[in-house]
Parts: structure tokens; C-alpha cells; sequence
């Protein structure tokens, strides 16, 4: 454990954004996994409304820098590949 008074001000700080980390992560592994069910229903209505939040929330997650923008790009992509199959 840490003993400076700056190095428990550091942990602290670390706890509180592996926490807000860890919650921005689940709302997008949650938003992917809302649009895989609408594709999977085959509801096209649904799956593009999804897809409409999923981007939204991957791509604010991203310019925080909790995920990488190139995982950001790749899960928006596929994402956008799967709904496509469905509507055409």
C-alpha cells in the first residue's frame, strides 16, 4: 500500500477512474449486445435504432480514451456489417 501522502492521493484517483472505466465499458459491451439481438430477431426497424445508439455511445467512450478509436472503428464497423446483412 502506499505510503506518501501523494502516492494515496494517486491511488484514490486510480480507483475512482477504473470504476468510471469500468462503467462506460459496460454500457458499450451492452449497447453491441442490444443490436446483435435485434439482427439476430431479424428486426430491421429495431436493429438500426440500436446501431444509431451503440455508435453514439462507442464513439464517446472512445474520444475519452477508455477503448482505443481503432476498437471504437472496428465494433462500429462490424456492427454496421451485420445490420446491413438484414436490410438488403
Amino acid at each position: 500500500m502506499a505510503n506518501h501522502k501523494s502516492a494515496l492521493k494517486r491511488a484514490k484517483q486510480s480507483e475512482v477512474k477504473r470504476l468510471r472505466n469500468k462503467s462506460y465499458k459496460t454500457r458499450v459491451k451492452n449497447s453491441v449486445k442490444e443490436v446483435k439481438t435485434a439482427v439476430t430477431n431479424n428486426s430491421s426497424e429495431q436493429a438500426n435504432k440500436t446501431l444509431v445508439k451503440a455508435v453514439s455511445i462507442i464513439q464517446k467512450t472512445s474520444s475519452k480514451g477508455i477503448i482505443h478509436k481503432k476498437q471504437a472503428a472496428r465494433k462500429i464497423s462490424r456492427l454496421a456489417r451485420q445490420v446491413n446483412s438484414i436490410n438488403s
